[in-house]
């Protein structure tokens, strides 16, 4: 094997061994493992926009709105997108330089090693397979809403040995598991069409919702704080930072505004999985970042827009008093029951891009690291002709469908976040690391007021980790203990990097 993969001096027994961007791109190449470059400028924005604009729009500013920030949950958007741009512009940084797959797995391996990098790409999975089924769990759900709706009564649920199983969420999740085998330009068409429809979706409900609009029910913007009652008042339902300094759970307030922010993240994630495509792009260092930051801006005046028609229409403490408040408790408060309809056939067709994004993200985070062996690496093998990593494809098409359609996964929906926010801290500080390692390093992008910016995004991404609950940091302790025993028990031993230098752990 060649030895440059590895080009640390350090030893290569060190935990954080890394692996040269020549090699990280020589890799991309090899032969039964490559991918193929299909994806335009106007994929990479579309791709993010699916992503991104999902049942969110459509629930969580009501409940940041409602539970935390009052009207000055736009103030939270705001306070979310800046965190994202700015972990974005590291993104970019680094996917014009290295465009293969595995986004911040691929960049932590490049600077801060192995074993971060294997801890981040572990984050990954986690964030793409929980986003992927809780996203699917609640298609099936918004499934059955529809077909209520319309008045056809299709039962969603089926006895399969007792157990009962949702076949919505199976049945979506295989349909693009094919489509993605078929060819990532085919999915991106038909990614397009669904994505234009939820696109029209939100800007007619944003339009009708204006009509509605009363200023009054914008005072107080920032809601004087009050104690937190009920489940919001539970140690494991505060924030992490609520609990370590002994503050009493309150809501609203600035405090509010920032853990509104933590919440509306959720939002936004997905334009991370938009830089694992990097090696299915064409003319990468000019089409990601014109992608990337072109998809960021419309989801951002997309959920203004619905921010500022939800709080307008009704007083935030209509949506408060609600048990799930969403877009749909807003209309039904005005006398508008009719956009209730239209509101599901928006989520469903959100939704329904989602699911197709955040499959084709894991199945390329999964190749980049049993690529470099950190995996088996039988489960990187490419169709020879359509260039798409089957296996892994059929792999993460059953692990989502099985924790959708079999599982309560719905409850661990703040794992999504604490995913992504771990790998936007990581991919922040990397950046700062590459640019004093590699300074010769061709940037076709390269992130304005480098380490001041980088270093802000580190530190804003970790303060909203912070703002999520005592139960989630909890259980993201448990999947990072599971992870390293993995990478300590098969991982580090079969890494190609370790074995290029005839290491064998």
């Amino acid at each position: 094997m060649n030895p440059s993969h590895t080009a640390s001096s350090r030893p290569s027994r060190s935990l954080f061994r890394t692996k040269s961007i020549e090699q990280t791109i020589a890799d991309a190449a090899e032969p039964g493992r490559q991918l193929k470059r299909t994806l335009s400028a106007w994929d990479l924005m579309i791709l993010g926009v699916a992503v991104a604009v999902g049942a969110g729009i459509f629930s969580v500013g009501a409940r940041a709105a409602g539970s935390f920030a009052g009207p000055a949950v736009t103030m939270s958007f705001l306070l979310a997108a800046l965190a994202c741009a700015l972990a974005i512009m590291c993104y970019a940084e680094f996917a014009s330089s290295i465009p293969v797959a595995g986004s911040a797995y691929t960049y932590t391996y490049a600077t801060l090693g192995e074993f971060i990098a294997w801890i981040i790409g572990w984050d990954l999975i986690l964030e793409l397979l929980t986003a992927g089924a809780v996203i699917a769990k609640y298609w099936g759900i918004y499934l059955a809403m529809v077909f209520e709706l319309f008045d056809v009564h299709i039962p969603t649920t089926i006895a399969v040995l007792g157990i009962s199983v949702d076949w919505g969420p199976i049945l979506i999740v295989g349909v693009f598991t094919c489509l993605l085998i078929l060819g990532t330009k085919m999915s991106a068409r038909v990614n397009n069409v669904f994505t234009l429809i939820k696109v029209g979706i939100v800007v007619f409900v944003i339009v009708v919702g204006l009509t509605y609009f009363d200023a009054a029910n914008l005072t107080p913007f920032v809601p004087p704080p009050e104690p937190a009652v009920g489940g919001d008042a539970e140690a494991w339902s505060q924030s992490l930072l609520s609990w370590m300094t002994g503050a009493e759970p309150a809501r609203y307030g600035v405090a509010g505004v920032l853990s509104g922010a933590a919440l509306v993240f959720f939002a936004f994630i997905g334009f991370d999985v938009v830089a694992t495509s990097a090696e299915e792009v064409k003319d990468p260092q000019r089409t990601l970042p014109l992608g990337i930051f072109g998809g960021l801006a419309l989801v951002t005046l997309l959920y203004l827009g619905v921010a500022v028609a939800l709080t307008g229409m009704v007083p935030y403490t209509v949506l408060a008093a609600a048990d799930n408040p969403s877009l749909a408790t807003a209309f039904v408060a005005v006398g508008a029951d009719w956009a209730a309809q239209v509101i599901s056939v928006g989520i469903l067709a959100g939704l329904t891009t989602v699911i197709m994004v955040l499959l084709m993200g894991l199945s390329r985070v999964l190749l980049a690291i049993s690529r470099d062996g950190l995996l088996p690496r039988w489960l990187s093998v490419t169709s020879e002709t359509r260039k798409t990593p089957v296996r892994l494809q059929l792999v993460s098409g059953a692990a989502v469908a099985l924790l959708a359609g079999f599982t309560q996964v719905e409850i661990l929906e703040e794992m999504i976040n604490i995913g992504t926010l771990s790998a936007f801290v990581l991919v922040s500080l990397a950046v700062v690391v590459l640019r004093r390692t590699r300074p010769d390093l061709p940037r076709a992008f390269r992130v304005p007021w480098s380490p001041l910016l980088p270093i802000v995004s580190a530190v804003l991404c970790f303060y909203l980790m912070l703002n999520l609950t005592t139960l989630t940091w909890v259980r993201f302790a448990v999947w990072l203990a599971i992870g390293a025993a993995i990478y300590f028990a098969y991982g580090r031993r079969h890494a190609r990097v370790g074995l290029a230098t005839g290491e064998r752990a």
